[in-house]
């Protein structure tokens, strides 16, 4: 049977964990690292969380897997244990399919509650 994003998103969902913006802000400043899968129009256009990681949805896998001569460093270097990964785009569908595309790549990955609007809505840093 097909699957509608809707349920894909809740599948995902449903084997990843959530975290405030608040605590994800925290926990960055422990070592922690943040994953923005937004395009980089959405970047631009809406603001950038200050020091994340910025990597398109389309692109999350091939740049958390060391194989693949792609991987992003910082990334990679939290995967089996190295660190949480906390995701986030601008609603939280993308963040929840690419959190759960990482944890079943060895990542410990969370969601941000909220996106972007729940990052702003906390008063958190953005990119100057």
């Amino acid at each position: 049977m097909a699957k509608s994003l809707k349920a894909l998103v809740a599948e995902a969902r449903s084997r990843v964990d959530a975290i405030s913006p608040t605590d994800a802000h925290k926990a960055a400043r422990d070592g922690d690292v943040i994953l923005d899968v937004r395009e980089p129009v959405e970047l631009d256009s809406d603001g950038a969380i200050a020091g994340a990681i910025h990597i398109p949805r389309g692109l999350a896998e091939a740049q958390a897997d060391p194989d693949t001569g792609k991987a992003n460093d910082a990334l990679t270097a939290k995967r089996g244990g190295g660190g949480r990964v906390h995701v986030l785009c601008a609603s939280g569908a993308r963040a929840a399919l690419a959190a759960d595309s990482l944890r079943q790549m060895g990542y410990e990955a969370t969601v941000i509650e909220g996106g972007l609007e729940g990052w702003k809505k906390a008063d958190l840093p953005l990119k100057d």
